[in-house]
């Protein structure tokens, strides 16, 4: 009986705590889809891999994109960030080119490509 008292008392006691904790936020799969899709995007039309390198917040798939993120509603994703060549960010260097780009709502497609070009 004490065994039992004492179980269920530790068990209300760590769900307490537990649900007083804050909610880790779920990045939705068309969130994650988005963002490898504008991420994609933007790598072969300015050039690819070996000479165009998208800012590090367009691999933050754990975040949805975080600060690469601007719009996410019933229109879908809208992600703007910087690029630059291999190493940009990592050694200082200006960016060379601005993207703006809306993705479907369901993270699928390329909606809009609103800019791409020089830094604004």
């Amino acid at each position: 009986m004490v065994k039992s008292l004492v179980k269920t008392s530790a068990l209300m006691a760590a769900s307490a705590l537990l649900s007083s904790l804050p909610a880790l936020a779920q990045v939705s799969a068309a969130n994650v889809r988005a963002l490898n899709v504008a991420r994609n995007w933007a790598v072969n039309n300015n050039g690819g891999l070996s000479v165009y390198r998208p800012a590090a917040c367009m691999f933050n798939t754990g975040d949805g994109g975080g600060s690469c993120l601007t719009q996410n509603n019933s229109q879908g994703f809208r992600f703007k960030f910087l690029g630059g060549a291999p190493g940009w960010q990592q050694l200082g260097t200006p960016a060379t080119t601005e993207t703006e780009i809306q993705i479907s709502s369901d993270g699928r497609t390329v909606s809009n490509v609103i800019y791409n070009g020089s830094p604004r």
